[in-house]
């Protein structure tokens, strides 16, 4: 029977959710996605068209909730917590029964999956390089999904960002790489990462859009007009 308990509780902590607009729920708070409006999102494209009135280069625009949901996160730590903790305390005291100590394990781990689904513990839970690495791994994703590999003379540009992991990064084909050292983009994705952090999103696309196009039409300068990819923001649920 107690099985059947832990087992419908781990069913029910990981049921699906739904977003929808405006939902309050404080476990989507914390990532403040999608908060760009049409208008917000037609500003970014607008800026993308006029930079590649003067470069060669595709530039393309992805803006993620979050890399991942990380249903593990809590489920790892609970089950980690579970297991030692009152494990420790039998062996220190040895007053509990085996009985009681399994007992008292499927509790506590019932009780710190519970705990630990809030956004802002889950959020202290995940390693930053965790975090991170999830983030980068959907970038490239995303710079293969959105044919920026496939462009003419390779220089195809993606403006990556993951509000909830406050990551960014710019990824570049090597038509633009075997002229423009990747260090060049250092400080445009500084400055981008803490407007992200402040939640000053729209401006620092637009920033960083402008702030590429400033390097792209001296280093990729345009030669023939043409449009291979869409300007619009690449939104991501």
């Amino acid at each position: 029977m107690a099985w059947k308990i832990v087992w419908a509780a781990i069913r029910w902590m990981n049921r699906p959710r739904c977003m929808t607009a405006g939902n309050n729920n404080s476990e989507w708070a914390f990532l403040n996605m999608a908060s760009l409006t049409e208008h917000e999102q037609r500003k970014v494209a607008e800026a993308i068209a006029r930079v590649e009135r003067d470069t060669d280069a595709e530039l393309v625009t992805v803006l993620a909730a979050r890399a991942d949901d990380y249903a593990y996160i809590p489920l790892l730590w609970a089950s980690l917590l579970a297991l030692v903790v009152p494990g420790i305390v039998h062996y220190l005291t040895g007053w509990m029964t085996l009985h009681s100590l399994l007992l008292v394990q499927w509790i506590t781990f019932i009780v710190l999956c519970l705990v630990f689904r809030m956004p802002k513990i889950t959020t202290h839970l995940i390693p930053r390089s965790v975090r991170h690495w999830r983030a980068s791994n959907l970038a490239r994703r995303q710079f293969l999904e959105q044919n920026l590999h496939h462009t003419v003379g390779s220089t195809g540009m993606l403006i990556f960002v993951s509000e909830a992991e406050r990551y960014v990064e710019i990824l570049v084909d090597e038509g633009i790489s075997t002229r423009l050292d990747n260090k060049n983009w250092d400080v445009i994705v500084a400055a981008f990462t803490q407007q992200v952090k402040q939640g000053q999103t729209l401006q620092g696309f637009v920033s960083c859009v402008e702030a590429c196009g400033e390097l792209l039409k001296v280093h990729v300068p345009v030669t023939h007009v043409r449009n291979e990819l869409p300007n619009r923001l690449v939104v991501l649920g």
